[in-house]
């Protein structure tokens, strides 16, 4: 939905080193999956303002989202339960690294720089980064490129952020949560948005806002679960878990629920 990538920012430096110091463990340390099972609970950050991927129902003020219903799926494999852990996009990677919680299901993207930090599940869902414009915009922005001398907004710590700012001559503004990016937008305070194709296709469908969806203009991107290196017992388990979700169609129902399409599968 989004999709939602940290991006290791000259702030966040110090984050990488502490990660990766943490990668030659003690023969003695317990594998995350024994700490899960004894503990009877899976720890899952997300963000919780990323609809339609996680974020709170206004009628019950309960998580709920794709990504919500994938954590319960795999903790329910895993045969323990899940503990929800809310936290702000910009940190939650930092927060992962400080052992706060096991995982994070909040549409990380996977990465060559993260992956020297964390160990990843396999791919749980596929999208691809799309422009989003006012209804009114005559000018064709066919690349990022095209927005030179423009002022593009992204989420906060996002790989779109990362993406955007490798592009010269774009002005990119980060925000928070995505609806603030789509305000600022429909009145003329940015002159496009960056987002994930199905987070977009999202808020389009939900908002009264005046304003479309424009051109794809990167790869397909692939999501999975991070957490801390070291733990093979746990990544054999969760992948495992993944495996059988897939094979059992209950990851595909997830999907047709949310999107009306399976993007559990790559493109």
């Amino acid at each position: 939905m989004h999709k939602r990538d940290f991006t290791f920012k000259l702030a966040q430096g110090a984050l990488l080193a502490l990660a990766l110091t943490s990668v030659a463990l003690p023969a003695s340390a317990a594998d995350l999956l024994a700490t899960v099972k004894a503990r009877g609970t899976l720890k899952v950050a997300m963000e919780g303002t990323y609809p339609p991927f996680n974020y709170k129902d206004q009628k019950s003020g309960e998580l709920a989202g794709y990504d919500v219903d994938v954590a319960r799926l795999l903790a329910a494999k895993l045969g323990v339960k899940v503990e929800f852990v809310s936290s702000e996009w910009a940190s939650i990677l930092a927060g992962l690294s400080a052992n706060k919680y096991d995982v994070i299901i909040s549409q990380v993207g996977i990465n060559p720089k993260r992956e020297q930090a964390f160990d990843f599940s396999a791919p749980y869902i596929y999208s691809m980064p799309q422009l989003i414009v006012r209804k009114d915009e005559k000018a064709a922005y066919k690349t990022l490129a095209d927005l030179k001398g423009k002022k593009l907004g992204v989420g906060q710590g996002s790989v779109y952020e990362q993406q955007a700012r490798a592009v010269p001559g774009v002005e990119v503004r980060s925000y928070a949560a995505a609806p603030d990016t789509m305000s600022d937008l429909a009145f003329g305070r940015i002159d496009a948005a960056l987002n994930d194709s199905l987070m977009s296709a999202y808020l389009l469908k939900i908002s009264k806002l005046p304003i479309k969806a424009g051109a794809q203009v990167g790869a397909v991107e692939r999501m999975g679960i991070p957490f801390q290196k070291g733990n093979p017992q746990f990544k054999e388990a969760l992948n495992k878990a993944l495996a059988e979700a897939a094979a059992d169609g209950s990851l595909k129902a997830i999907s047709l629920k949310w999107f009306g399409t399976d993007v559990s599968k790559a493109p």
